[in-house]
């Protein structure tokens, strides 16, 4: 299984785990199909199952539930400033029909 986190991705999960006093903990990302075929995604700071997969990202340690595992797999976490002035994590992910490839 591969899962990317970008540069800005690790940094901003850094941060977030050092305000919410959580540091050394694993960042669980979560996803499930929707009818229209689309993903919907979770993430958080979890304890790892021992059924989970384990992945080490840019320095980031992430689990992934085995339901989970196929929808993410090759997929690219990003932190990334909006037209809104505003911040967000997104998913880039092939598996997902709405997939837009970034642009080189």
């Amino acid at each position: 299984m591969k899962i990317t986190v970008t540069e800005a991705a690790a940094k901003q999960i850094g941060e977030t785990a050092k305000q919410g006093e959580m540091q050394g903990m694993t960042l669980r990302i979560a996803a499930k199909r929707k009818q229209d075929g689309s993903i919907d995604y979770a993430m958080g700071f979890d304890e790892a199952k021992q059924n989970d997969d384990r992945i080490e990202a840019s320095g980031i340690n992430i689990v992934v539930a085995p339901t989970s595992a196929e929808l993410l797999n090759g997929m690219t976490l990003d932190f990334v400033a909006l037209e809104s002035g505003t911040t967000e994590f997104i998913f880039l992910n092939p598996n997902d029909p709405h997939y837009i490839p970034p642009e080189p």
